[in-house]
């Protein structure tokens, strides 16, 4: 069977796009009607096939076939990498170990300037980096009300601190589905988006504490706003450059909260400041642990940290690629479509890279922590099935959503799209953070967003002669200032302090904080697509995955340093247990 694209349908290239997004306008309506992710994702495929066959005159058996072509990149390696790093997440909270964490965050500092600062900014990040999907947010913002915040504001603040790291949540997801949708290989887009959002990680902290307090309260604590923001936009910065997509909010929320710490060992704000009318405190501020349990509660994140570092690296990849890899077509679909100038549409097989996957490197560290954190493996057994259980909506979703972005990119509507946005000429650098942006406005996440939108990015980009990295990586970019009006997260926000009922005194706390930093994007975008091209990375379009088979030896010696490190933390650990310290 061989098919070929139609781009323009209707012959007016303005009415086949308005018929092209429907889908999209689809499941916008029905996320709007609080239709549950899952129903309005899997309504939107069944429409967008139909669309595709009626509009298009795409074969049903090709329409299926890139529907489950997607769902199977949405389970493995995007839902792969979430499953495993909720499942650590939710180990050290079985455990009890995150108690000791909150305890040690809560300890720091009695000033309420510096303590949102360190929890919803810095604290909020590291959990949006290890494990997303709403954790940075309830968590932090239970904490601060727990500490004397008025519960408005907590909720607020975690809302808003989350912008920064929300492009590399939950171990780099949305960076990974969007090299996925648009063939920009992973490090590219967590380049650009890496010397794009620092310069919100540094504004962030002064945002937050002159909205707290005011611009001459604010000021009383310059210097730890300076260490903070900077320490998170160098770390930021540092790891998504040349770490790759999986590290930059744990490694830039931990070394900012230790930052900040030491500073605090010298340095003191010369008042303690706090709201006038405060809500009773709940949570006891004292350090209750020693540095070795404060320690091993953070070693799960440590472990973790040293097997996405080790699976970065490219000989790791080749070496366990080498053992463990399968590769298939899926059938019926592989040299079956043509593009509308008659040349075949490449169509890559499908990877399944069980042992180099990022979400692999994830369950591994979770494996390794289960007897360290005093589990045992039949109850990390359960705690995953648990976790499973309490994904099974979402996974549902990404599947879904993916399975709609390969059937608009194989269909010819996504490209339908491109060319009408096109006609936006130069200004579309600065309309694309706004399409992120309402992705994750009306989705609740980055990485929903970026299956649906950076196809189309990527392809407008092309037709404009501007690199499509710049519009891929604005579209992750643009969608964090989303995060923090999305209906989802407010509903979480309002939760975790007490306020459900209220959930529009949230939103509106929020709302003008969202388009002040989408407009800050909007016009680094439009710099960087014309005036700042020096920041573009050098990149090459993905391919399929091979071995190359010099650096197979290398990577196992890696893999053996790894182990040595390893070895090393359980031992500190074993001990840690057995001397009680």
């Amino acid at each position: 069977m061989s098919w070929t694209q139609v781009i323009d349908p209707f012959n007016n290239i303005v009415l086949s796009a308005l018929v092209a997004a429907i889908p999209v306008i689809f499941i916008f309506w029905l996320l709007i009607r609080k239709v549950k992710g899952y129903v309005a994702s899997l309504l939107t495929i069944l429409l967008s096939i139909l669309l595709a066959m009626a509009v298009y005159g795409m074969p049903l058996k090709l329409a299926a076939a890139s529907a489950i072509h997607g769902a199977l990149y949405g389970l493995f390696p995007i839902c792969w990498i979430i499953i495993g790093a909720v499942f650590l997440f939710n180990i050290t909270v079985e455990s009890g170990q995150f108690d000791i964490i909150k305890n040690f965050m809560a300890s720091v500092t009695p000033d309420r300037r510096l303590q949102a600062i360190l929890i919803a900014f810095s604290f909020g990040a590291f959990l949006e980096g290890a494990a997303g999907f709403g954790a940075p947010v309830a968590i932090s913002a239970a904490l601060l009300v727990g500490l004397g915040f008025n519960p408005l504001y907590a909720a607020g603040i975690c809302l808003i601190a989350n912008t920064a790291p929300v492009a590399f949540g939950s171990v780099g997801t949305p960076i990974i589905m969007a090299s996925r949708i648009s063939d920009i290989p992973e490090m590219a887009i967590s380049q650009m988006v890496g010397r794009t959002l620092p310069v919100l990680s540094v504004v962030v902290p002064f945002y937050l504490v002159i909205l707290m307090s005011g611009l001459k309260k604010s000021l009383e604590v310059l210097p730890a706003l300076i260490v903070s923001g900077v320490s998170f936009a160098f770390f930021q910065w540092f790891a998504a450059n040349y770490l790759g997509p999986m590290l930059p909010d744990v490694l830039a929320g931990i070394a900012s909260i230790v930052c900040l710490i030491v500073l605090l060992k010298f340095w003191k704000p010369k008042s303690t400041w706090r709201f006038q009318e405060e809500p009773p405190q709940t949570l006891d501020t004292k350090l209750h642990y020693s540095a070795g349990k404060v320690f091993k509660a953070w070693c799960p994140f440590i472990i973790m940290t040293m097997f996405i570092v080790a699976w970065g690296l490219q000989p790791v990849k080749d070496a366990l690629n080498s053992i463990g890899i399968i590769k298939f077509d899926v059938p019926g679909l592989n040299g079956a479509i043509q593009k509308a100038d008659g040349s075949p549409l490449v169509i890559k097989p499908f990877e399944f890279n069980y042992l180099s996957a990022p979400g692999t490197a994830v369950l591994f560290a979770a494996i390794m922590s289960i007897p360290l954190l005093g589990l045992t493996y039949r109850r990390g057994a359960q705690i995953y099935w648990s976790t499973l259980k309490q994904l099974k909506f979402p996974v549902i979703t990404i599947a879904c959503v993916v399975g709609f972005a390969f059937i608009a990119n194989n269909s010819g509507m996504s490209i339908t799209m491109a060319v009408a946005l096109a006609s936006t000429g130069a200004l579309f650098p600065f309309f694309s953070p706004i399409l992120g942006w309402l992705g994750v406005f009306l989705t609740g996440s980055d990485t929903s967003s970026n299956a649906l939108f950076c196809k189309l990015q990527a392809t407008s980009a092309d037709t404009l002669g501007v690199d499509p990295v710049v519009t891929v990586s604005a579209n992750a970019s643009g969608g964090v200032t989303g995060k923090m009006i999305s209906p989802q997260s407010i509903a979480i926000g309002a939760a975790a302090v007490g306020l459900v009922g209220k959930e529009s005194d949230l939103f509106r706390f929020t709302v003008k904080h969202s388009f002040i930093m989408l407009f800050v994007i909007c016009i680094l975008t439009c710099l960087q697509a014309y005036v700042m091209q020096w920041m573009i990375p050098v990149y090459k379009k993905t391919g399929a995955l091979a071995v190359d088979e010099a650096n197979v030896s290398t990577g196992f010696t890696y893999l053996l340093i790894l182990a040595v490190a390893l070895i090393i933390v359980a031992v500190s650990v074993v001990w840690i247990n057995r001397k009680k310290i």
